[in-house]
């Protein structure tokens, strides 16, 4: 491999990266179509790079997340048992269903959800009125406060409809497997709506999920063969690097942008999916 092919593949992990991590997105949904497309890698050489430049994204990011209180741990732990539950229904269904129909359902939940999340462009304010002593959250102890530099003041946030959230998580670790892609497109948007959880703490608890849910899926990656180190090493310390820096960025940038631009990329990724749905590929797979 030639130094500036690695460097290359430096780049767009770093980029990759970077916004995914903003975005609590995995990077792989921007890694596999450039490395695929751009690069001429394998596909399956670039989903196993991207599988690990996620769990990169996830560490690389976690110091910076949790030290500025946006992760919620104990939150992450319920909802990941959700959508494992739900990705293991997916591999049980793979080939049952029309992968057609499932772009196109696909292509529906992201429009739908960049809609909710356009209409509810402010963080809420639950009052004391609001709050129900008997919620789930309650019990678990899922409500917490973050403090937000773009305002200059800490901001507490009540956890709501929990049994929803974890169907909405069911749902979107069901459809990440059939599909084969990363579900913290579908996370955020669920946590958002169903949750009523700040767009930051929504980002940095979902980096906090990919990473495990990649760490689980890695070691078959590893034994099949497809993670080549000449490939995966520079995607890696791109993915570090990006990652920090989407962190502090994620950190500095105020509510209302940051969900702006995550409905842009919905909206982009739901129409990708329409026209895969077609049978049009204009950026490659999707991982």
């Amino acid at each position: 491999m030639h130094a500036h092919f690695g460097l290359w593949l430096f780049a767009v992990a770093l980029g990759s990266s970077a916004f995914g991590g903003m975005l609590g997105m995995a990077s792989g949904i921007f890694v596999v179509p450039i490395l695929t497309t751009l690069g001429g890698v394998d596909i399956h050489t670039a989903i196993g790079a991207s599988i690990v430049s996620v769990i990169a994204c996830s560490c690389g990011s976690a110091s910076s997340f949790l030290k500025g209180s946006l992760t919620n741990i104990r939150l992450a732990v319920v909802l990941e048992t959700a959508t494992t539950l739900g990705a293991l229904t997916g591999v049980f269904l793979v080939g049952i269903i029309p992968v057609s129909y499932l772009y196109c359902l696909f292509a529906v939940v992201l429009l739908v959800s960049a809609r909710q999340m356009l209409v509810r462009r402010a963080d809420p304010v639950v009052t004391a009125s609001e709050k129900t002593s008997t919620s789930w959250a309650d019990i678990l102890k899922l409500h917490a406060s973050y403090p937000d530099r773009a305002l200059g003041r800490e901001v507490a946030y009540q956890v709501q409809r929990v049994p929803m959230g974890m169907t909405l998580m069911y749902g979107a670790g069901l459809i990440s497997a059939l599909l084969g892609i990363g579900s913290g497109v579908l996370k955020i948007p669920a946590m958002d709506t169903a949750l009523r959880l700040p767009i930051k703490v929504s980002s940095a608890t979902s980096n906090f999920m990919i990473g495990v849910t990649a760490a689980a899926s890695a070691g078959a990656y590893f034994m099949r063969g497809d993670i080549v180190p000449s490939i995966a090493g520079p995607v890696v310390l791109g993915s570090v690097v990006g990652s920090v820096l989407g962190a502090r960025i994620l950190m500095r940038v105020s509510n209302e942008k940051l969900r702006v631009l995550f409905v842009v990329v919905l909206i982009a990724l739901a129409a990708q999916m329409l026209l895969t749905a077609f049978g049009i590929h204009l950026f490659g797979n999707l991982a």
